[in-house]
Formats: C-alpha cells, structure tokens, sequence
C-alpha cells in the first residue's frame, strides 16, 4: 500500500512539473508574439517590455556585449528610428526548453521584411524575475 501511494505522489507531482513546464514555455512563447506585434506598430517601449529592466542585462550583438536594459533600449532607438527602418518582424523558434522552474531557453531566426531585408539567428535566456517572464540575455546575429 505505501509503494502504491508513494507511486500516485511521484508520479502526481511529475505530472504537475511537466504540466508548469508547458505553462511557462507557453506564456514565453506568447510573450515573444506580443514582442512581434509591438514592432510591428513600430513600439519599441512594448517590445522592450519583456526585457530585465537591470543593469545586468546582457545584449550581445554584432558590436559584442552591450550591459543593461537602458543601453538596450537606446541602441534600439538610434538603430530604428522610425517606423520604416523598422519593418516588419518576423521570429521563428527553433527550439524552446525549460532548464528549470525558473529559466527557459529560446534559440531561433528572426527576419525584418522591409525595402533591404534584414535576418538571423537569435538565442535568449529567460528568467523569472519577480514572478515574471523576463529576457536577461539575448544574444542576436
């Protein structure tokens, strides 16, 4: 009787984690839809919204390692400055994993459709940061 009740409680609380996993990756995976439809509308602020507003945050480009959310953002502003420089906004996600309760790895391509196309790879870390989804490093090529 105790192995089958130890059995239902193991097997219980693995459902659960799986079920939060898929959860999570979902609410990351819907958060980075929003980052599409905020570029879109050539609003930088709501695109940056899913980034940690930190110091700490990493953007690493094609300049090398850039610190912090307002550095981030600035970059952002002077490399886009207006909605036609921004174009349209495509990702596509070639992997998504869940590292643990608290961090999800996204790795994929994004692609600007405007008058010279633009593209690449990407890969982000997201971490739960105050119970919320947050970009703390993102890597983009």
């Amino acid at each position: 009787m105790r192995k089958a009740l130890l059995f239902l409680a193991l097997f219980g609380a693995i459902r659960l984690f799986a079920q939060t996993q898929h959860s999570d990756l979902d609410t990351v995976l819907s958060y980075m839809k929003s980052q599409e439809t905020f570029w879109n509308r050539g609003d930088i602020p709501g695109f940056m919204d899913y980034y940690w507003k930190s110091d700490s945050l990493k953007f690493i480009g094609r300049t090398g390692v850039n610190y912090g959310w307002q550095t981030t953002f600035g970059n952002y502003l002077k490399n886009y400055p207006n909605r036609e420089a921004m174009g349209t906004l495509k990702f596509t996600v070639m992997e998504a994993s869940q590292l643990c309760t608290n961090s999800i790895f996204i790795v994929g391509k994004w692609e600007l459709i405007k008058d010279k196309p633009a593209g690449g790879h990407f890969s982000l870390l997201w971490k739960k940061k105050n119970g919320n989804w947050r970009i703390v490093t993102d890597h983009t090529s």
